[in-house]
């Protein structure tokens, strides 16, 4: 794990600059773990509502979802199933909103709205985003994981404070 963020924190001096620094846009290492997004995916809430006319189901109140290694929660989440003559009813995406916290190994990323769109194993988060990897933060207006790939890029005016030393 050491060298796993020493990686990170050698990558991110080189694009930002030594202990606090602002930039456009920046790669990012996520969940030291590639993710499998085939992994059936288990969703909690205190209701839910679901539409048949338009194939959602919506969760709302401590929504907590988890696939694999991965926890996500928010307030509310709709669920889009995927429609059509030959679809089994399978979950296209995943559209969470309100104090979205974001779980995958040892890092953490939290926004206003996380849109998890399945088949290509993309998470893009929104608002206010902060990104905690070990003792160091990034914040942005947009996050945009790759969790088959592992990495991610933040956008939108990339603000980091990066620990020095033995941390």
């Amino acid at each position: 794990m050491k060298v796993f963020l020493g990686i990170v924190t050698a990558v991110l001096l080189s694009l930002v600059g030594p202990v606090a620094a602002s930039a456009q846009g920046a790669q990012i290492a996520f969940g030291g773990l590639k993710h499998d997004s085939s992994l059936p995916i288990e969703i909690s809430a205190d209701q839910l509502q679901v539409d048949q006319g338009d194939g959602t189901a919506t969760f709302q109140g401590n929504v907590m979802i988890g696939q694999g290694e991965m926890r996500l929660t928010a307030a509310k989440v709709r669920v889009e199933y995927t429609t059509g003559e030959d679809v089994t009813g399978e979950i296209s995406r995943l559209h969470a909103s309100g104090g979205v916290t974001l779980v995958n190994a040892a890092e953490a990323a939290e926004a206003r709205e996380a849109v998890y769109t399945i088949a290509t194993g993309t998470v893009v988060m929104t608002g206010d985003v902060i990104l905690t990897q070990g003792a160091n933060a990034l914040s942005a207006n947009r996050l945009t994981v790759d969790l088959k790939a592992g990495t991610g890029t933040m956008d939108g005016r990339v603000k980091t404070i990066l620990q020095t030393g033995d941390q």
